[in-house]
């Protein structure tokens, strides 16, 4: 009997491992494809690269708004100001106060717009 029981006992421990394996990737998977868990989703946003900063130079007026710090009355402001050659001139030309700026400095770029090339002669 305890041969019997040591190979159920096995056969058990078994199928509790694969089931935590198979509910484990269950649970990172959701039903919409392509769509992110909210938790990757979360730390992707937090991990941006240079390139997905808004550039103050052409966002609009509800993206800016969605910097923090950054309202209806700060947003049109920057875009009154435009254009920029660096984003540290909003403080500078006193757009918004540098706690703001401080808030909101790692989100931004100020891009510059591409110069034609001059006309050959």
């Amino acid at each position: 009997m305890k041969f019997i029981e040591r190979k159920l006992m096995a056969q058990i421990a078994v199928l509790v491992f694969a089931l935590s394996l198979v509910s484990g990737f269950a649970a990172g998977q959701t039903s919409e494809p392509g769509s992110k868990p909210e938790a990757m989703a979360a730390s992707a946003q937090m991990a941006k690269p240079a390139t997905d900063k808004l550039d103050i130079n052409t966002a609009t007026k509800d993206q800016l708004k969605a910097l923090p710090g950054i309202g209806d009355a700060y947003s049109q402001k920057i875009i009154d100001g435009r254009p920029y050659r660096a984003k540290n001139e909003l403080v500078q030309k006193k757009i918004i106060p540098q706690a703001t700026y401080e808030k909101c400095k790692d989100l931004i770029i100020a891009k510059q717009p591409k110069t034609a090339a001059p006309a050959p002669k």
